[in-house]
């Protein structure tokens, strides 16, 4: 009812509407200050990111192609060097392979030396008239011989010659048709005497002898 109280309460809401102005109106002026500021932030982290990400591009790429790292280049007695070296290493390796071809040869003419003396030649001995000896081997007598033949030659391309004048290709070349012409028989033969095998096993009396056969082996 006091005028003075009146006038009093409303310049309080007066100020108090001019203050929420006020803040009002700065939000709206540091607002798109804010925001762009932050936007400028993104963008600066962005740019990092991929600058990151490309140097760890080219770091694992680096990683991956040691080659493609520059070194300072071989000089000529450096890459003669390593001609050298392979050249070494593949020789070696040559004569490795050439000594065990050799060895297989010889334990192979080994077996077939067995086979002939106490398997072959003792069936053969016993004259049983249902026992085809001959239908059951074949022709390994002569693979025998063709392999012994073939040792020969193979020895006589290696001994006492130094090993970058071992040709041993002209060893096969030369003994090409006669092994051809003999494994072809056995290869042929093969299946007829793995079923007469099976037969003769059936037999007790046979069966008995092949036992005998392979007990020698052993």
């Amino acid at each position: 009812d006091c005028p003075g109280k009146e006038g009093t309460g409303g310049k309080k809401r007066n100020l108090t509407l001019l203050r929420n102005k006020l803040y009002l109106g700065q939000r709206r002026r540091t607002e798109p200050v804010v925001e762009s500021t932050t936007t400028a932030g993104d963008h600066g982290s962005l740019r990092r990111s991929q600058s990151d990400r490309t140097e760890y591009s080219q770091k694992l790429q680096e990683k991956m192609a040691p080659q493609a790292v520059s070194s300072t280049p071989a000089t000529p007695l450096q890459e003669e060097e390593e001609e050298e070296e392979v050249r070494r290493r593949m020789m070696a390796r040559r004569v490795k392979i050439i000594a065990e071809l050799l060895q297989t040869e010889k334990d192979y003419i080994s077996d077939l030396d067995l086979c002939i003396k106490e398997v072959i030649q003792p069936l053969r001995n016993l004259q049983i008239a249902r026992f085809d000896v001959d239908g059951l081997f074949s022709n390994v007598e002569l693979v025998h011989q063709l392999s012994a033949k073939l040792l020969s030659l193979l020895e006589e391309a290696t001994t006492d010659v130094e090993p970058p004048m071992q040709i041993i290709g002209e060893v096969f070349l030369q003994i090409k048709g006669p092994l051809e012409d003999t494994y072809k028989i056995y290869c042929y033969h093969h299946d007829d005497a793995h079923t007469m095998l099976e037969y003769y096993e059936k037999d007790e009396e046979l069966k008995q002898h092949l036992r005998d056969c392979v007990q020698s082996l052993k």
